[in-house]
């Protein structure tokens, strides 16, 4: 079990601002006592620290100790720098002293907004990959990891704070292999064997690539596949591919490997190297068709959501509703709320409300003027009355709070 390392609480225009980052008010560091352990960063007054900190300054918590080595974490409210000023950056930083570090420090870390549960599993953070934190490079991160309008529009922030987890493990340490929470490469051994292929015993076919994998794995992740591999419709698994219709091979070949890992999937290649940029502070520059690519991350989105759903995976389902949740656009509120009524997910459904609430009047033609609308008004006419009642309530209320 990870140990709690500590809690930070800072008060957004209290920072220093520092372009190499500044020092904001802290608690006493807590030593966790094992090579794994979590802290708490609380950010409080959240809109006055976008106001008064430009991009590139930062918010620091106080130290902790996991490992045997210190840590901080540190939050730059608008971004790290211009090419993610849009976004909340984090970094996790190594504080030992020079003299003090003769090796590199091997370490998985994983950044979540306190009640994201799902990611703080130590399944989870074992699946991540290893950083290697030197003299040399002291900090590692995720330059983009929340855009500020999406979590100004979610429930991680609350009156106007919203509290950070940071999950450190150490692995390279002797003593890693007596502590009780022992590093697991369970995930990544059952990877290794999807993408070797060892052992497999059935294929699927899915628009035009076969995919190659293992009936007993599939079988204990999905009652779906179990009675599709074991059931009385198993008849001529072994002989012929089972084709797959209705799902593009890439949203396939994510869905296996959420089976395989338990860890969410990474996306295509070229927008998986750009992710792991960020991670490692490699920012890439904003392109001009960054907006194509957001549209391109929500339909992938899309359709490993349904595919969960179609394959009942409730994790990866759920998973996919709450990266769906924090990626509503103008262009995307209307399929996602067709998606969210057709699967009966009500919380996504709520979050693509309150999105469309928050509109101006010009936005709101935009989001009409979509096909996504337009389809979601011919299948689910319901839903249109449910938000037409609610923006009529909203309207009351105002005039109330007016008089």
């Amino acid at each position: 079990m990870s140990s709690f390392a500590g809690i930070s609480m800072v008060t957004g225009g209290r920072a220093d601002i520092m372009p190499a980052g500044g020092q904001a008010h802290i608690t006493p560091a807590v030593d966790s006592g094992t090579d794994s352990g979590y802290h708490l960063l609380v950010v409080k007054d959240y809109s006055r620290a976008v106001q008064d900190l430009p991009t590139g300054s930062s918010i620091w918590s106080g130290r902790f100790m996991v490992g045997g080595h210190w840590w901080r974490i540190c939050c730059d409210p608008n971004g790290n720098d211009l090419s993610c000023a849009d976004f909340i950056s984090l970094q996790l930083g190594l504080l030992d002293d020079d003299d003090e570090m003769e090796d590199a420090v091997e370490v998985k870390f994983q950044f979540s907004f306190i009640d994201q549960v799902e990611y703080q599993k130590p399944m989870y953070i074992r699946a991540r990959e290893t950083r290697s934190f030197s003299v040399e490079h002291r900090c590692w991160g995720c330059m983009k990891f929340m855009k500020r309008d999406a979590l100004e529009r979610s429930a991680h922030l609350k009156a106007d704070c919203f509290t950070i987890r940071c999950d450190v493990m150490v692995c390279n340490d002797l003593n890693t292999q007596d502590a009780g929470d022992t590093v697991s490469d369970i995930g990544h051994h059952f990877k290794i064997l999807l993408q070797d292929k060892l052992g497999s015993d059935v294929t699927f076919e899915v628009s035009g690539q076969t995919f190659s994998a293992h009936r007993c794995v599939l079988a204990a992740r999905s009652k779906v596949f179990r009675a599709q591999l074991f059931g009385p419709m198993a008849e001529g698994v072994t002989s012929s591919a089972i084709q797959i219709k209705d799902m593009e091979a890439k949203v396939f070949a994510a869905l296996l490997s959420f089976v395989y890992s338990d860890s969410f999937p990474e996306m295509e290649e070229d927008e998986t190297q750009a992710i792991e940029g960020e991670e490692k502070g490699e920012v890439p520059e904003v392109e001009e068709g960054q907006e194509e690519e957001a549209t391109e991350h929500v339909t992938w989105l899309q359709d490993l959501f349904v595919a969960a759903d179609r394959y009942d995976i409730q994790q990866l389902k759920f998973l996919c509703e709450k990266q769906l949740s924090e990626h509503i656009g103008v262009t995307s509120v209307a399929s996602t709320l067709a998606l969210a009524e057709q699967h009966h997910c009500q919380r996504l459904k709520e979050a693509c409300f309150k999105f469309i609430e928050g509109q101006s009047p010009e936005c709101l033609d935009k989001v009409m003027a979509t096909d996504g609308w337009g389809h979601m008004v011919s299948t689910h006419p319901s839903v249109l009355n449910e938000l037409v009642a609610k923006l009529v309530s909203n309207q009351k209320k105002d005039k109330k709070r007016k008089h």
